[in-house]
């Protein structure tokens, strides 16, 4: 059967941005992955490639490719295997499901090659809270094509609810590996019926209700809770990140950008990480919730100057030159 092509979602809220298209490429297993490319007008001063956290099709990061492309820009965003409209794991498309990293950060290297060509030098790694840890294992597992990265909230260390770790690992361990891996940890939900005030991600209501317009415009991106499976895969993500010798020999500059208010990860990860990387710098946004790049535009502007102090020295812009400059 002929596949048919990728899509992106646009909505009045959210058209998509200029010259953008998506197209499928192949994960490391030959699994479809949907992933989009967009270019400014003019000559890109690098390219950055934005990697979603759980739950998050590319759509709902249609904002922050504007905002790169303002900046000069190439952008490669991409789809997660599980979500958005990349391959699931599970009949059921509701239910965020993972088996191990190990998959994942091939993936990603996948992307990479698959698009290396087309991306102007040199590049610069986005990722927010699972797209965070999963490029930080990526540089971690010896990725080398980047200049710098900075994330958004990175999964480095999770909230487990009030289930002391040292229960959660072993749990998550043994119903992953004993028939329960597909079941959910808590009750399902469907996230086409959330509202905003009982999800407390982000502070925005304008850009909470832009995304679960692009979730209702098509319901194919949209995910809902997490398996024991996923549970078992972001446990033992941090784990090998807290003890891999390899993250302190990632040389590239690291900034990690923090929610001050986020109930999802552990800041105290994210401060213990960035002092044992050798470029790595702490940065944290007061006041925010989880969902830095959809919180309210205060916040959202702490995020993009740590962007800029990062990148700047690596990808100068284009001076502007006076028009009464001589020749």
């Amino acid at each position: 059967m002929t596949e048919a092509p990728a899509r992106l979602v646009s909505i009045p809220e959210a058209p998509v941005p200029d010259h953008g298209t998506a197209e499928w490429f192949r994960g490391a297993d030959g699994a479809t992955l949907r992933a989009a490319t967009f270019f400014p007008p003019g000559p890109a001063r690098g390219s950055v490639v934005v990697s979603p956290g759980r739950s998050e099709p590319l759509e709902k990061y249609f904002e922050v490719v504007e905002d790169l492309l303002a900046r000069g820009f190439a952008v490669l965003l991409h789809d997660w295997r599980g979500q958005g409209l990349s391959a699931r794991a599970l009949p059921d498309r509701l239910k965020g499901h993972a088996r191990g990293f190990k998959t994942f950060v091939s993936d990603y290297k996948a992307l990479l090659d698959t698009f290396e060509a087309r991306l102007p030098k040199p590049w610069i790694a986005v990722g927010h809270s699972m797209g965070g840890c999963l490029t930080l294992m990526g540089l971690a597992h010896g990725e080398t094509r980047f200049a710098a990265a900075v994330l958004s909230a990175p999964m480095l260390g999770l909230n487990t609810a009030g289930v002391p770790p040292w229960l959660a690992t072993p749990l998550a361990w043994t119903l992953s590996r004993f028939g329960l891996a597909g079941g959910y940890v808590s009750a399902p939900y469907d996230p086409l019926v959330q509202t905003f005030v009982g999800d407390a991600l982000t502070h925005d209501e304008a850009r909470y209700d832009r995304y679960h317009a692009q979730l209702r415009a098509d319901p194919e991106i949209a995910l809902g809770g997490v398996t024991w499976g996923w549970a078992d895969f972001a446990i033992s993500a941090c784990a090998w990140l807290r003890r891999s010798k390899s993250v302190e020999a990632i040389a590239v500059p690291v900034t990690l950008v923090a929610a001050e208010l986020d109930h999802l990860v552990l800041n105290s990860s994210q401060k213990a990480i960035a002092g044992r990387l050798p470029k790595g710098r702490y940065v944290e946004v007061p006041g925010a919730f989880h969902e830095i790049l959809i919180e309210t535009d205060p916040r959202r502007a702490v995020f993009w100057k740590a962007f800029d102090e990062t990148v700047d020295p690596i990808a100068p812009r284009e001076p502007l030159i006076s028009p009464n400059a001589s020749d």
